[in-house]
């Protein structure tokens, strides 16, 4: 399975990244292909490119705010493949996340 996911919290410090690992160490436990862009303080990083979206299975948008670029998702919105979760359960329970994910 690929994922990818984008994180953002209104600080955009602490728990941008937190979500983000907690995402990636989950996937990694599963065998899944993943790929986490933040927004957080330090601007954008690790920014998916279209194709990168367009191939993955699901999106996770473990975001307590805005984010730049939200078009991108539009299509797999489209699709049902999106799911919307606040940074907070990313890092509580990214197996319940995940296994959202995988119910899309």
């Amino acid at each position: 399975m690929k994922v990818v996911a984008v994180t953002a919290c209104p600080t955009g410090i602490a728990h941008t990244y937190m979500a983000q690992e907690a995402i990636e160490k989950e996937c990694r436990k599963r065998g899944y292909e993943v790929q986490v862009e933040t927004q957080g303080g330090m601007g954008i990083e690790q920014e998916l490119e279209q194709n990168q979206i367009d191939q993955a299975d699901v999106v996770i948008l473990a975001i307590a705010v805005e984010i730049e670029g939200q078009d991108r998702f539009d299509e797999k919105r489209e699709e049902g493949k999106v799911l919307l979760v606040d940074p907070g359960e990313a890092i509580r329970h990214p197996d319940q996340v995940l296994n959202q994910a995988e119910a899309l």
